[in-house]
């Protein structure tokens, strides 16, 4: 019996986000479940900004493709490429985007705790 299952999360499946002034993102939901945890996949395209907005959980921001940028409220853009993984706790402000185009696994949820796996600097 094979239980081997293929699925795909193109970018032109996913859903466009649109709130926040965010113009240019699109996220594909990879895995989610009943706790409020789950994981998806963004897109941000060039000249893109996922606009400010509040963590409503613990959430890691993991760059897979490209380069772009992130801050918090009142911060500075700081610059984020591919081996780059962001930690922002519930109710932070913050917002990303990328001039080039920029791919990120975001993974969220209230027992988040990616301290436990990654060396966070």
């Amino acid at each position: 019996m094979i239980s081997l299952k293929i699925f795909t999360y193109y970018q032109q499946d996913g859903r466009i986000i649109d709130r926040f002034q965010s113009k240019g993102a699109v996220i594909h939901p990879l895995v989610k479940s009943e706790k409020p945890f789950q994981i998806g996949c963004m897109y941000l395209s060039q000249n893109s900004v996922l606009g400010m907005h509040e963590a409503m959980c613990p959430q890691l921001f993991i760059v897979t493709d490209g380069s772009g940028w992130v801050r918090v409220e009142g911060g500075e853009k700081i610059p984020v490429e591919k081996g780059t993984a962001v930690f922002w706790d519930t109710g932070e402000n913050h917002e990303s985007g990328s001039d080039t185009g920029m791919t990120a696994i975001v993974a969220e949820g209230e027992e988040f705790d990616p301290e436990r796996f990654l060396d966070l600097k």
